[in-house]
């Protein structure tokens, strides 16, 4: 139901139509989460978001030999800026190291595909666990400092 619902938001941004009242990561929570609804959240916030993240890291396909207006990338980075920021605060809450780190691998992934290096590296930093870390230098050897 997920992917459903993210490719109708996908496809009305494209066509220019209303996006979604609320972000998945807008959305109030009922009590605190625990670690694996958190690492969930994050998995999904890191999902929703990743259509801008390819935007304006110049993946997606349909921005080559167009020019993209102005306006659409400014949106297209808030959204991809509160993304970020909403699953950030939601990883530093996570108790387990190892799911925290992996919660904080797929905010580098989206970071590394919005072409946000600097914040990439520095959560990459952050990463303790030996098997993500390895995994992810050798995915994005450009993590390297």
């Amino acid at each position: 139901m997920l992917e459903i619902t993210e490719r109708a938001g996908r496809a009305m941004r494209w066509f220019g139509t209303e996006q979604p009242a609320v972000e998945i990561w807008e959305e109030a929570t009922e009590g605190p989460l625990g670690d694996i609804e958190a690492s969930e959240k994050i998995r999904g916030i890191c999902r929703s978001a990743g259509d801008s993240a390819d935007f304006i890291g110049g993946l997606t396909g349909g921005m080559a030999g167009k020019q993209s207006s102005k306006k659409q990338h400014e949106v297209e980075a808030a959204r991809y800026q509160r993304a970020a920021k909403a699953a950030m605060e939601i990883a530093m809450k996570v108790s387990d190291d190892l799911m925290r780190d992996a919660a904080v691998r797929e905010i580098v992934d989206l970071c590394l595909r919005a072409n946000d290096l600097k914040t990439a590296r520095i959560l990459f930093r952050a990463i303790q666990a030996p098997l993500i870390r390895d995994g992810l230098l050798h995915e994005h050897p450009e993590l390297r400092t």
